[in-house]
Parts: C-alpha cells; sequence; structure tokens
C-alpha cells in the first residue's frame, strides 16, 4: 500500500471530525480517544510508517500513538492531541462533527484545535518522495491535552524517543511560538469550628483567615510582577486569579469552612515548586496558629511554562519558513513535557487561536496551500535530501 491509498485532504478531515473525542473532568462528556488512534495509524501504515500504540497507565481508554519512519538517530517529531474540549450545542450554528464548507471555511468541531493538523501532516508527507528521506520522521499523537495533559507527560514509555528537533501543531496562524506561560490551579481551604455568632471565642471564623491569606497573596502578586515581568509576553507578569471563592452557610453562624480556588500563570523562570513555596508561605502563619487548618488541593496536575531558546535553529528556521518572528504567547501546551525529550521544540500549527474552544470552530480554507508548502519546507529541510 501506498500514499495513493489516502483518502483526500477533506476526507480525512471529515473523518477525523466525525469521530468524537472530547476530554473533560465530567465522566458524561469524557469520551475515549481510541477510533481516532486507530485511525492515524491506519493512514500511518499507508505511509510506511511503524506504529505503537500505549494505552495511558494513568488513564483506561485513554491512547498515545507514536509512528516511525526511518532508520537512525534524531530526525523530526510532529505532534498533536487527539482530544477536543465538549461543546454547547446551542450556541453552534452546524454539526460540530460534521466538516461543513461554507464561506470559505470549514467548520467542525477539532478543525484547528487540533484534529485537523493530522490531516495537513498526512498530505503534506504523501507529497514527499520517500526515497529522499535522510532523517527519521515521527509523529505523535497525544490523550487529553485539553484535561490532565497525561497523554505528553506519559510520552517517555515510547522506548529510543529522542528526536533532534520537535514541532506541536497547535493553532498559531503558522507562526512560530517559542515560549509560553504554564498554569496552575489550587484550591485553598481553611477549616475553622463553628459556633454561634453572638461570642466570637465559641469558634474560629474560616472567612476571616482567609481574609489574610487573600492579603498575602495580593503582595505576593506585586512582588511577582516586579521580579518576573517578560515584555515579550503581551501580558508581561506572572497573573494570579481569585476565580471562585465560598465560606460559610448563614449570617449568625461563625463561618467553619472557607474555600478559595485561584488559577495562577507563571512565565518561564518561575518554577512550579517555586509557587508552591510561595502559596505555602501565604498560608504558613495561619498553619502556625491553628495546625491542620489549611489544605492545599490541586484542581489538576500544574502545567510548568515553556522557553525555547529564540536563537536556536529551530526557530530560526521556522521563522524563515513561516516569514513572521516567534511569539511567546499566555495560553499553555504540551511543549514542556516534549521538552523534556531533549529536543528542541516548539509550537506551529494551522489555525487561529482565536478560534480554539470557540462556538463554530473553523480553518479558514484560503490558508490551506500555504499551511501545507510550509510544514512540507519543515520536513524537507530536516529529513530530506535536495
Amino acid at each position: 500500500m501506498n500514499a495513493q491509498s489516502l483518502p483526500s485532504f477533506f476526507s480525512m478531515y471529515q473523518q477525523l471530525i466525525a469521530i468524537p473525542s472530547i476530554s473533560a473532568t465530567d465522566p458524561k462528556w469524557d469520551t475515549s480517544n481510541k477510533k481516532v488512534i486507530d485511525l492515524l495509524a491506519e493512514w500511518l501504515d499507508l505511509l510506511g510508517f511503524e506504529c505503537e500504540i500505549n494505552e495511558l497507565k494513568s488513564q483506561q481508554g485513554k491512547y498515545n500513538l507514536l509512528a516511525r519512519r526511518g532508520t537512525g538517530n534524531g530526525g523530526l517529531l510532529l505532534s498533536g492531541h487527539t482530544d477536543t474540549v465538549p461543546y454547547d450545542a446551542s450556541r453552534w450554528n452546524f454539526d460540530p462533527f460534521k466538516l461543513t464548507e461554507q464561506d470559505n471555511r470549514w467548520y467542525g468541531l477539532g478543525s484547528i484545535d487540533m484534529k485537523g493538523f493530522f490531516a495537513f501532516v498526512m498530505q503534506a508527507l504523501s507529497e514527499l518522495d520517500t526515497h529522499q528521506q535522510t532523517k527519521p520522521i515521527m509523529v505523535l499523537a497525544t490523550a487529553d491535552e485539553e484535561t490532565t495533559m497525561n497523554g505528553a507527560r506519559e510520552v517517555s514509555r515510547f522506548a529510543n524517543l529522542h528526536p533532534d528537533y520537535c514541532v506541536i501543531g497547535e493553532p498559531t496562524d503558522m507562526r512560530p511560538v517559542y515560549a509560553h506561560k504554564g498554569h496552575m490551579s489550587e484550591v485553598i481551604r481553611i477549616t475553622g469550628r463553628s459556633g454561634h455568632s453572638s461570642d466570637p471565642a465559641l469558634g474560629i471564623n474560616a472567612i476571616e483567615l482567609m481574609n489574610e491569606v487573600i492579603s498575602s497573596l495580593m503582595q505576593l502578586k506585586e512582588e511577582f510582577k516586579h521580579k518576573y515581568s517578560n515584555s515579550s509576553f503581551t501580558v508581561p507578569q506572572p497573573t494570579m486569579n481569585f476565580g471562585h471563592i465560598h465560606g460559610g452557610d448563614n449570617a449568625n453562624r461563625i463561618c467553619g469552612c472557607c474555600e478559595l480556588h485561584l488559577d495562577v500563570r507563571p512565565l518561564p523562570g518561575l518554577s512550579v515548586d517555586e509557587l508552591y513555596v510561595h502559596l505555602h508561605k501565604a498560608t504558613k502563619g495561619i498553619q502556625k496558629r491553628y495546625p491542620g487548618s489549611v489544605e492545599l488541593i490541586s484542581l489538576h496536575h500544574p502545567v510548568p511554562a515553556f522557553e525555547q531558546a529564540p536563537d536556536t535553529a529551530l526557530v530560526q528556521l521556522a521563522e524563515k519558513v513561516s516569514q513572521s518572528q516567534a511569539q511567546a504567547v499566555n495560553y499553555c501546551t504540551e511543549a514542556p513535557f516534549l521538552q523534556e525529550l531533549g529536543c528542541e521544540t516548539l509550537v506551529m500549527g494551522p489555525g487561529s487561536i482565536k478560534q480554539a474552544h470557540q462556538p463554530d470552530e473553523y480553518l479558514l480554507t484560503e490558508t490551506i496551500e500555504p499551511t501545507q508548502e510550509k510544514l512540507k519546507k519543515l520536513l524537507k529541510s530536516y529529513c530530506f535530501s535536495d
């Protein structure tokens, strides 16, 4: 079998969109990605790749795929995630699972974030002469990027995965991204002691204690702004958002428990470990006065910030191919986990991030041909002879 047996580009896109592969913390939404993985493996087999599929140790029913073609060390890894976010049917004007072409747009869930990237990869590979391939090409398809990122956290389970370069095809309008912020979502829970409001000595008011914590965190926000400011980002400092707070049950009762949910977006240079040190410091005084009263609970595993030196070969080539300067962004991707493989890493893929996680997600058809040409140039530069 050969590349001529591949479906058309539109058909590949269509088939990928048609398979639900939602990842969500709500079990009612959460879906296995196995059918997407199997479809990709079928196409990659047609292109002469050897495929390995691993079920995640951390999640049954979720799978990673690694496909390889070529022998030797190094090479180029093209990576993407196979899952999508949930959708609100009432806000979609199109069937999320049917690729719809209208007004020079392809509408569908995952059209740019990011199942469509795999169709671009297949098409680019099918148009290059395999006899001229000189370095290994690898295609990685991961699970659960939109929730836990457990797929990316388990890529080291694939044996001998040591590419020279890695390109992650998240939607960047094919502009290279060399750095992004991290992400952590934490719960601070303070447990006091309830009692009748007529006598404060009867209890320990958790809302009052949380007020002390918030004051400390507000000071920390100012420290972050001055210590870690980076003008490469549109929001140049680490951000900390107090997104949800709840405590108590009645005005005439001393509040026995209070929870604060916060979102932190660290810059490169501010590690996850350092963030936890700061959070523990903000609650240290209360913990000392009332041992066991403070809990720190992760809503999800934290994602570190990512940075690839902008003067590296991959970034410079991507700038040349894309004819645009590499940028730093505020959202996060699987890049820090793939960078741990020891390869130069960047993020660059079709579609606009403005469409990600939006109703009526779409790909502009006018970008299809330029995107395919840029992908082929990247592949040729590293893995093919002239």
